[in-house]
């Protein structure tokens, strides 16, 4: 009740601007809808509103996928060996602060305008984030159901499957949950320089032609994809954390 009394407070608001301001810099209602219809059927920044958006998903998944497969081992190893945490922790430490957008550059140049670059960049700045959750989730299991553990013949792979990643597990989803939000805004980053394909490509392209209604109707479709892979991401982690009460 409430969340639907604020999107039509904000419709209202929406609205009433749009009658008060310049129409190319607030777009009416009806503008987004032309916008969104024209997307839809004809195409815009060579594409349609399917062609765009299913790339633009494509990407994202790829970039997050590839990140968490890489950043959860690293992470998991960390937090269990001191060695690890010797060897990996100074390059974290290096490449932590680096802005992720400031990888575009080297990115296009190693893999040219393609998907490669893009999803190197989106790789980049989901790394991070997953990796620090899951080593930290790991540092703050209980030592004492370690030991008791130990002391009950668990070996290092039951250690490990039984104990510590069911302890990390509600931190290792919050990582999750910040690399794949990062993920969306590398994309769009990425997209806006150098792309043939995707949501911010209709982004800049409608910047380009001074067409609000068709940034807005780009706004709102990341949005969207955003938040339907948070919640399906969320869908997961109640999956496989059923004890935790978990906001979607």
């Amino acid at each position: 009740m409430i969340g639907g009394g604020a999107v039509l407070l904000f419709l209202l608001g929406w609205w009433i601007s749009a009658q008060t301001l310049d129409p190319m810099r607030v777009p009416q209602p009806a503008d987004v809808w032309d916008a969104a219809v024209q997307l839809a059927t004809t195409g815009y920044a060579g594409g349609t509103l399917m062609e765009h958006t299913l790339h633009s998903i494509r990407l994202a998944f790829l970039g997050f996928a590839v990140a968490a497969g890489s950043a959860l081992p690293i992470g998991l190893a960390m937090g269990m060996s001191r060695s690890a945490e010797a060897v990996f922790g100074p390059i974290v430490a290096f490449i932590r602060p680096i802005p992720p957008l400031a990888w575009i550059p080297l990115a296009i140049i190693w893999f040219g305008l393609g998907d490669g670059a893009k999803i190197f960049v989106i790789w980049f700045t989901a790394f991070v984030p997953s990796l620090i959750n899951t080593f930290t989730g790991v540092r703050n299991v209980d030592p004492n159901i370690i030991a008791a553990a130990r002391v009950h013949g668990a070996g290092t792979r039951r250690l490990l499957l039984d104990v510590i990643i069911p302890g990390a597990a509600p931190m290792i989803f919050s990582g999750l949950r910040v690399s794949l939000q990062a993920s969306w805004m590398a994309l769009v980053a990425a997209e806006l320089i150098g792309a043939f394909f995707g949501l911010g490509r209709v982004l800049m392209t409608a910047a380009q032609d001074i067409f609000p209604g068709m940034i807005v109707v780009a706004m709102a479709m990341v949005a969207l994809c955003g938040a339907t892979m948070t919640w399906l991401l969320g869908v997961i982690e109640r999956r496989c954390l059923p004890w935790l009460k978990v906001t979607p």
